[in-house]
């Protein structure tokens, strides 16, 4: 008995209003994301220009969270249109960074305290991507043959 994989989802589904919204939604909280990683890059950018103190952890840190938010918009976009491999590394990201950025800013010492509040509004915009993302519209529009 072979069993059937889906690799996209549902036509019926996807095309269903409720599912567009939330992808839209998506949509906009990982681009709320991409625009607060980019003004974090961009104080980090401004403060050394001003001669104040950035270590080159940083500019990584920061520079590595604006390039995880491109991708994962990317992502977003395929999986709105379909792609479930998409959908499914979209759900993934959207937990895993929040934990990645909240957990590492936390250790004492490694950043100052304005670069982890900034940093944390970029958890809190992709970790409310993820509640969309993990909702019973989406799933169900990328729900398994059986």
């Amino acid at each position: 008995m072979e069993a059937t994989r889906r690799t996209t989802a549902e036509p019926a589904r996807l095309g269903d209003p409720g599912t567009q919204r939330a992808f839209g939604r998506a949509k906009f909280l990982v681009a709320a994301y991409g625009a607060l990683s980019s003004a974090v890059l961009a104080a980090v950018a401004v403060r050394a220009l001003t001669g104040h103190p950035v270590t080159s952890f940083l500019w990584g840190r920061s520079a590595g969270v604006l390039a995880s938010a491109a991708v994962t918009y990317w992502l977003t976009v395929l999986a709105a249109r379909g792609a479930r491999w998409a959908f499914l590394r979209v759900r993934l990201v959207s937990v895993v960074m929040p934990v990645a950025i909240v957990g590492v800013d936390l250790i004492p010492g490694v950043c100052p305290a304005w670069f982890v509040l900034a940093q944390a509004t970029c958890a809190l915009a992709v970790g409310a991507a993820a509640c969309v993302v993990h909702g019973p519209l989406l799933r169900a529009a990328f729900r398994r043959a059986r």
